[in-house]
């Protein structure tokens, strides 16, 4: 179940978000190989962001997965994601950053 978590200092009082939230649950869904179904996008719009030592628009993300992580998959949801961000919000591609957990690729605690 890969959650998408992603916050931006853009304001999106009045912005209509459905449009966002179908498109990039599509594109998280096919990349990672998960059906959309299982997929979660939490959006948080106007939280205090310098990036760069300005406020101009930008955007932090993080997504966790059980798995369907490689490194080709990292760069192809870094690129879609921030093309996302940027034709639906004006977030330029270099002032978004996104963080990827693999929660199969941690390893287990020890009952020892």
């Amino acid at each position: 179940m890969p959650c998408l978590y992603i916050t931006t200092n853009v304001n999106m009082e009045g912005v209509d978000t459905d449009p966002f939230y179908l498109e990039v649950t599509k594109a998280v869904a096919s990349i990672v190989g998960r059906p959309q179904n299982l997929v979660m996008v939490v959006l948080k719009g106007s939280i205090e962001i310098v990036f760069g030592g300005n406020k101009e628009a930008a955007a932090y993300a993080e997504i966790v997965s059980m798995g369907g992580i490689t490194k080709q998959v990292k760069r192809q949801l870094i690129a879609t994601v921030g093309s996302i961000l940027h034709s639906h919000f004006s977030i330029h591609p270099t002032r978004f950053i996104l963080k990827v957990f693999d929660m199969q690729a941690l390893p287990l605690p020890s009952k020892l």
